[in-house]
Parts: C-alpha cells; sequence; structure tokens
C-alpha cells in the first residue's frame, strides 16, 4: 500500500490518512487482518508527528474499520456499523449530492460520476446489504 499525503493541502493529515487507507480497503488492496505501519515508522515516513498517524488511526478504529493492539499494532478488521453508519453516510452523501445541485451539476453527471467511482472499486465491494 502506498499512502501519500499533501503537506500543502486543506485537507488535514490525518484526514488524508484516513481517507487514503480507507480507499485502500474499499480496492482491496488492505484486507481483513491486514497490518498497518506503525504510527511512528509511519510518521517518519512522512516526517509528521506521529499523534498525526495515531489520530487516522484511532478515527478508523471508532468507525469500525481497524483494531489496536498492542502486540499487534494496527489491523483491517471490519465490523459491521449497520444503521448508525448507514444514517451518518447517508447524510454525508445528502450534503455532498446538494453541493453537486447547488453548483449546477447535471443529475446524470453526478449519477455517472457515483458510478465510475463505484466501479473503481472493482470486486472487492461487499455483498449488497439489505
Amino acid at each position: 500500500m502506498i499512502l501519500t499525503v499533501d503537506l500543502d493541502s486543506e485537507v488535514p493529515l490525518y484526514q488524508q490518512l484516513r481517507d487514503q487507507i480507507v480507499e485502500a480497503i474499499a480496492q482491496g488492496v488492505l484486507t481483513e487482518g491486514s497490518s498497518l505501519p506503525s504510527t511512528r515508522a509511519l510518521a517518519a515516513d512522512f516526517g509528521i508527528n506521529f499523534h498525526t498517524v495515531n489520530k487516522a488511526y484511532d478515527l478508523l478504529r471508532q468507525q469500525g474499520l481497524i483494531r489496536l493492539n498492542r502486540k499487534t499494532g494496527a489491523v483491517v478488521a471490519l465490523t459491521d456499523a449497520g444503521a448508525p453508519f448507514r444514517a451518518e453516510w447517508t447524510a454525508r452523501a445528502r450534503t455532498l449530492l446538494a453541493e453537486a445541485v447547488a453548483r449546477g451539476l447535471p443529475p446524470e453527471e453526478v449519477l455517472k460520476t457515483c458510478r465510475s467511482l463505484l466501479d473503481s472499486f472493482g470486486s472487492a465491494q461487499p455483498e449488497e446489504m439489505p
């Protein structure tokens, strides 16, 4: 897995790391049981504070995407977040879609982009939940 950070981005570094790890999971690059680098090692690779990496990992843990353990470190451990995740996801998607509409993007283009992004994750997509 190759992670990159943009030190000049307005997106916080911890969020950039979190987002890239989520995408790696969705693409099947990281699977259940995959180990992530230690917070100190990853921080040293990027020349950033290890607390920044720790914040990204803690966020992923809270969201049920990784498990943190003193012996094994950070490991991908996917849990079904159920209804709370679906409600949060729907609210975030609604806001992004509202912004697309407010900025004048045609619905067909929005749907095409959504489909293209979903397809980019390939066969790593989990089975559809009811």
